[in-house]
């Protein structure tokens, strides 16, 4: 699955991977989480910004966002640059466009070392880039 697919009329923007689902929001994000999961990662946070919208009497399509990571992958990166501490725990955005399209958007790995400065820390960018696209590919796809 190509990984830097974006959304129709949504400009391109520097380091985020957009890729469509074949679910609808909610099942999609459950999948992430799922997979997630699967993968021994930490989910640490699970924020529907929807939910949130309507508590203020306000309208916002089915979007959520996941908090997750691994101390051991993401403290390398910190060990090297504290700023990544910015960028991580990794974020995962699972939203619903106006023609009723579910995405799953990330930053990529690459973009959040190259942001801060990470030296010496490729294979666990490495390892993230990978990881990432396995759970995002099956919490979308199934596959």
């Amino acid at each position: 699955m190509d990984q830097t697919l974006l959304a129709p009329n949504q400009a391109a923007t520097e380091g985020l991977i957009t890729i469509p689902s074949d679910f609808d929001p909610k099942e999609t994000m459950d999948r992430l989480e799922n997979e997630i999961r699967a993968q021994k990662m930490q989910v640490l946070c699970r924020i529907d910004h929807a939910a949130s919208a309507a508590k203020a009497e306000l309208k916002l399509r089915p979007t959520e966002l996941l908090i997750f990571g691994d101390a051991h992958t993401g403290t390398l990166l910190m060990q090297s640059a504290q700023t990544t501490g910015l960028d991580l725990p990794l974020k995962a955005l699972v939203w619903q466009d106006s023609a009723g399209k579910t995405w799953l958007s990330y930053n990529k790995p690459n973009w959040i070392a190259q942001r801060h400065g990470v030296l010496n820390a490729q294979a666990s960018v490495n390892k993230m880039i990978a990881l990432l696209q396995v759970i995002s590919t099956k919490a979308v796809s199934g596959k």
